[in-house]
């Protein structure tokens, strides 16, 4: 897959792993459209990435997408990229019985898996028109092998793996190849109530993302979600265990 001149939409684009593949994608000469739903925010990505677009859009809600892709459809006419990056994640311990699991799942489900299959339902006509198209649908680590600390989230990502994989198959007969972006731990904000500063920094994952797009690697197993991924086809049990070791002290404390 080429990965200059291209027009890209990146969900999400306005922090983490966002910001820096708009960054890395803009700097390779393509035209970058970034999408987010914080006018804030946004503006101070656009003032620090330079030649991109942005546009605000809560990509949970229907009526905004719809109006969103209607700006696509006339403005960027030959969009050929969609990176489904943005993301829900909320923290918690579901033995907690103040908490509330349903609306937990639900506005991650939301966000994280069924906005995703809105944006490129929508999307795929003007995708399919293109010479070459792809969509990469950012999942995580925790799609393989769960944690106890974002558990509906991890269960949300497991859905964006298998509907990914069916996405693929569905489109292997036309030009749009379907990429799903795998992250491990990453030091973002959005993971910092998780130690996300132990994680690896998004700009590596934009740089393995440029990579496997250059190589049409589908499955991206970014750091330890390789090293994961491996311990999980050899022993689901140990790979579980690993993944949740860090983890006795905070259940600990939620259970109180």
């Amino acid at each position: 897959m080429k990965t200059t001149n291209n027009t890209i939409l990146i969900t999400g684009g306005s922090a983490g792993i966002g910001f820096e593949t708009a960054k890395l994608l803009s700097e390779q000469g393509n035209q970058v459209i970034i999408v987010g739903r914080d006018q804030t925010r946004l503006d101070e990505a656009k003032a620090k990435l330079g030649q991109v677009t942005a546009i605000k859009a809560d990509v949970s809600k229907a009526e905004e997408v719809t109006e969103l892709v209607t700006t696509l459809k006339a403005d960027f006419p030959e969009l050929n990229i969609v990176i489904n990056n943005a993301g829900r994640a909320l923290l918690y311990n579901l033995a907690d019985e103040n908490e509330d699991a349903f609306a937990n799942a639900a506005d991650e489900m939301l966000t994280n898996y069924l906005s995703i299959i809105r944006l490129n339902q929508q999307l795929l006509p003007l995708l399919k028109k293109q010479a070459t198209a792809a969509i990469v649908n950012v999942s995580s680590i925790v799609a393989y092998v769960p944690g106890i600390t974002l558990p509906t989230y991890a269960a949300s990502k497991a859905a964006v793996h298998s509907y990914t994989t069916s996405l693929r198959l569905s489109l292997e007969n036309t030009s749009v190849k379907v990429f799903e972006l795998m992250p491990p731990l990453v030091d973002t904000e959005f993971s910092a109530g998780i130690g996300g500063h132990n994680g690896i920094k998004p700009a590596v994952v934009a740089q393995e993302l440029l990579t496997a797009l250059e190589n049409n690697d589908f499955e991206i197993r970014v750091g330890d979600t390789a090293k994961m991924y491996e311990l999980f086809l050899s022993s689901p049990t140990d790979a579980l265990n690993v993944m949740n070791a860090k983890r006795a002290e905070w259940i600990e404390s939620t259970s109180e």
